[in-house]
């Protein structure tokens, strides 16, 4: 495959994506050709700052503008910022500044990271010589299992709960329901407080509440979340940004942590291999990020894999909120699952939610006239997987990596971690890091526990 004048040659290919180009294998190709030296810096509140070195051809435009373009993309949602440096180009300076505008084409990104930090998104140059240094921090998260506990893990088809009793858990609970479709933020809070009073009904006291939920989260308060899709911009400023907050008073005066649902998988996994430097991936609704830091800490990173690309054929499926195409979301949670589905000509009802379809193809497994299709299905995911891995690795550098949440459920996800073991093999040797999934109670109710010892 040919795109922009760089050749990628994928071995393996997902049956039901044909055309899917790895970021990993474009961008290996791309510094094959590239010799002009550039920096990225990514600042974020408080001075903190990520700098990636990097190189471009410095004769072939429109992949030196491309691939400056998907890495700005990458570090914006992996570590989070809204200044953006650019340095030893002002020519490519230039064109990041209009396309991440507020009128260009990553116009959602620059909304989104203003509305994140509370400060208008800029891009400006500098030269290679005068590029900031690195400045990354990190703060210890998780590890508290005494006394009684919630845990509480909102996800975008069932919510779950834990009461965990100096470490043990007493109680889990899983309910379905419909967050991301729904626009009044009455159901969401009445949910919340619903299962946290679930889980207190089962212990003499409550003594902390810990939450993981998807989206972005700043002393609590939330900045931004695909869980309240549907919530009007009036409506979440008077509800939902402090919507933890209120719901955990409903419970008692006790201390609350609200963390990404991403971070929260990881630091499960931590807790799982009595060792650090993980990433976790929760493969849902959406698709969830996280890390755990060689000395067990967080770093205040976004990991927000949902909206980093990871496809670059231009004929990648668009993601409706971003209106980005080739990100994670749609190769790494439910979503993906349904495209490869449809891609495989297996039709859905009319009003479907997309949990619901997920559930169609898993119980499409049991029959043997669908079987080898859904296997193909899910051997497309794990193909993605495969060739993924090794483009975050080149980010995080881990150690460990946890892979939960729905899609990973039942046989649909050792298959997706068996072609994703076997294409790392074949297609990416030189990277060294170990797979894991939980068992099967884990998978789905792993992170409530988890978020119980925030």
């Amino acid at each position: 495959m040919n795109f922009l004048g760089i050749e990628v040659a994928p071995k393996n290919t997902p049956k039901y994506d044909p055309g899917f180009i790895p970021m990993a294998q474009f961008n290996a190709a791309f510094q094959r050709q590239a010799t002009k030296p550039i920096a990225i810096c990514i600042e974020r509140d408080g001075g903190l700052r990520t700098v990636h070195h990097t190189k471009i051809t410095g004769t072939n435009k429109a992949a030196d503008q491309y691939f400056v373009e998907r890495m700005v993309k990458f570090l914006l949602w992996a570590r989070g910022g809204y200044k953006v440096i650019i340095c030893g180009d002002d020519a490519i300076a230039a064109h990041i500044k209009e396309a991440f505008s507020q009128s260009g084409k990553y116009a959602f990104d620059n909304a989104t990271m203003a509305r994140v930090y509370e400060n208008p998104f800029e891009v400006s140059s500098l030269p290679l010589d005068q590029a900031p240094s690195q400045n990354e921090a990190s703060k210890p998260v998780g590890g508290k299992t005494g006394g009684c506990r919630i845990g509480f893990d909102a996800g975008g088809s069932d919510r779950k709960v834990s009461a965990v009793i100096d470490g043990e858990a007493v109680f889990s609970e899983e309910v379905v329901w419909h967050p991301k479709i729904t626009p009044d933020p009455d159901y969401h809070f009445d949910g919340i407080v619903s299962a946290m009073k679930a889980a207190a009904s089962k212990m003499p006291r409550v003594d902390s509440i810990g939450v993981s939920s998807a989206g972005i989260y700043i002393n609590n308060r939330t900045m931004i979340a695909s869980l309240f899709l549907k919530v009007s911009p009036e409506d979440f400023e008077a509800k939902v940004k402090d919507i933890y907050i209120r719901a955990a008073k409903e419970i008692g005066d006790v201390p609350l942590s609200v963390v990404n649902d991403g971070d929260v998988t990881a630091l499960a996994g931590a807790m799982e291999f009595n060792d650090n430097n993980v990433l976790g991936i929760a493969m849902g609704t959406s698709e969830a990020g996280g890390y755990v830091d060689e000395n067990g800490q967080i770093k205040g990173w976004l990991n927000e894999l949902a909206f980093a690309p990871v496809d670059a054929s231009p004929a990648a499926m668009e993601d409706e909120w971003s209106g980005d195409i080739g990100c994670g979301v749609k190769y790494f949670s439910q979503d993906g699952v349904i495209k490869l589905a449809q891609n495989a000509d297996i039709s859905f009802q009319d009003g479907m939610s997309p949990g619901e379809k997920l559930k169609q193809v898993q119980d499409m497994m049991a029959d043997p006239a669908h079987k080898e299709m859904i296997c193909d299905i899910y051997r497309s995911v794990g193909c993605y997987l495969g060739h993924t891995l090794p483009y975050y690795w080149d980010m995080y550098g881990f150690k460990h990596v946890l892979l939960l949440g729905r899609v990973m459920s039942g046989e649909g996800g050792n298959i997706i971690l068996e072609v994703a073991k076997r294409v790392i093999a074949e297609e990416y040797p030189q990277y060294k890091f170990n797979m894991h999934t939980p068992d099967e109670k884990a998978r789905r109710v792993g992170q409530s526990v988890a978020a119980a010892t925030l």
